[in-house]
C-alpha cells in the first residue's frame, strides 16, 4: 500500500464557457492515480465536512482511494480557482484560509510501523503551509528514521501562495533530504533557484541523501537522475493538449506506480532503488510520461486507467 499525505480540495475550473466545481488537489490527484492505476492507496488527509468536502470524499471512494486513515474536518473545504487559458494551460488562485486542510494535529497522524506501507508521497501545499506543514514535516522526519518505507516528495510549489523565496529555499533544503525520491518541475526551480542550473541542484539533492531526484520539463520531457548517478532522459510523449490540470501529479503516480510493480518500494529504500537496472529506469519514465499525456489529452485531473496506459505503451 502507497500512503498519500496531504491536500484534498476543490478546484473550480474557469473557462470561456463558464465555471465547474472538480475534486483535485496536489496529493488527492496523485492518489486517484495510484487507484486507477491498480495500486492500493490510501490517503492521509482532512476532508471538509460542507457540501465540497462530501464531493471530494464520494470521489475519492468512487475511484477506489482507501480513506480509512481521513480525517472529517470540521473545517470548510480549500478551493483553488484553476483559470485556463486558450492553450488549456492552468493558472491558480487559491481560497484557503481557516480551510481543513492545513490544521493537522500530531494526534490525527496514524502509525505507520506495522501497517501495510510500502511508501508515503507528500508535497506541494501540505508541506508549506502552516500550522499543518510542521506536523507532516514531522511524520517525513520520523519515516526517514525509522527506515521502514520510501518517502516521496513532489515539491509543486506555489509561488502565487507562499511568496518568500529565501524561507521557501530554507523549507525545501530542510525537507529534501527527508526524502529518497523528490521530484520538481523546471518552474518550481526556475522560481526557486533563479541563477542555478537544474542539474547543479539535482547533484546537490543526491549528495543531501536523496536516491532517485526527477525533473519534469513540459513539452521538452523529463530528467531523472538514478542512484547511481547516471541521467536517464525521456521525451514528452505527444498529445492533443485539452489542459494541463493535473498533468504534474499523474506523472508522480505513474512513476510511483512503476517502482511498486519492480519491488522498488519498501524498507530498505535506498537499498531498494539502488538496485533499479538503467533499462528499468527507462521505463519507468516511459510510463510517468504516457500517464501525464494521457491526462493532460482530456479535461480536468482525469488520469488514465492501467488499461490505457499499456495499450499506448505496447502500441
Amino acid at each position: 500500500m502507497i500512503v498519500v499525505a496531504g491536500e484534498a480540495l476543490i478546484d473550480l475550473v474557469v473557462t470561456a464557457d463558464g465555471e465547474r466545481a472538480v475534486p483535485g488537489g496536489s496529493p488527492a490527484n496523485v492518489a486517484v492515480t495510484l487507484a486507477r492505476l491498480d495500486q492500493p492507496v490510501r490517503l492521509l488527509a482532512r476532508l471538509g465536512a460542507d457540501e465540497y468536502g462530501r464531493q471530494v470524499a464520494e470521489h475519492l471512494d468512487s475511484n477506489g482511494v482507501d480513506l480509512d486513515w481521513a480525517v472529517r474536518a470540521e473545517e470548510p473545504t480549500s478551493v483553488a480557482v484553476a483559470t485556463l487559458n486558450a492553450a488549456g494551460q492552468a493558472s491558480y488562485e487559491f481560497r484557503l484560509a481557516g480551510a481543513a486542510d492545513w490544521q493537522w494535529t500530531p494526534q490525527e497522524l496514524p502509525e505507520l510501523a506495522g501497517s501495510p506501507a510500502v511508501a508515503l508521497h507528500s508535497g506541494s501545499l501540505a508541506l508549506a503551509l502552516a500550522p499543518g506543514a510542521e506536523v507532516l514535516e514531522g511524520l517525513l522526519a520520523r519515516e526517514r528514521d525509522r527506515g521502514g518505507l520510501t518517502i516521496s516528495v513532489d515539491l509543486n510549489l506555489r509561488p502565487s501562495i507562499v511568496t518568500d523565496r529565501a524561507a521557501e529555499q530554507e523549507r525545501v533544503r530542510r525537507q529534501v533530504p527527508l526524502a529518497h525520491l523528490v521530484k520538481a518541475s523546471d518552474e518550481d526551480l526556475a522560481w526557486l533557484y533563479p541563477d542555478r542550473p537544474v542539474a547543479e541542484v539535482m547533484t546537490e539533492w543526491q549528495a543531501a541523501g536523496v536516491s532517485c531526484a526527477v525533473v519534469t520539463r513540459g513539452g521538452d520531457g523529463a530528467w531523472l537522475l538514478a542512484p547511481d548517478g547516471s541521467l536517464h532522459e525521456q521525451p514528452a510523449v505527444r498529445t492533443v493538449v485539452v489542459d494541463t490540470v493535473g498533468a504534474g501529479d499523474s506523472f508522480t503516480g505513474g512513476l510511483l506506480a512503476a517502482l511498486a510493480d519492480l519491488g522498488a518500494l519498501g524498507d530498505r529504500p535506498a537499498e531498494r532503488l539502488a538496485a533499479v537496472t538503467g533499462p528499468q529506469w527507462a521505463a519507468v519514465l516511459r510510463q510517468a510520461a504516457t500517464v501525464a499525456a494521457l491526462t493532460c489529452g482530456r479535461r480536468g485531473a482525469d488520469p488514465p486507467r492501467r488499461p490505457e496506459v499499456e495499450a499506448l505503451l505496447t502500441s
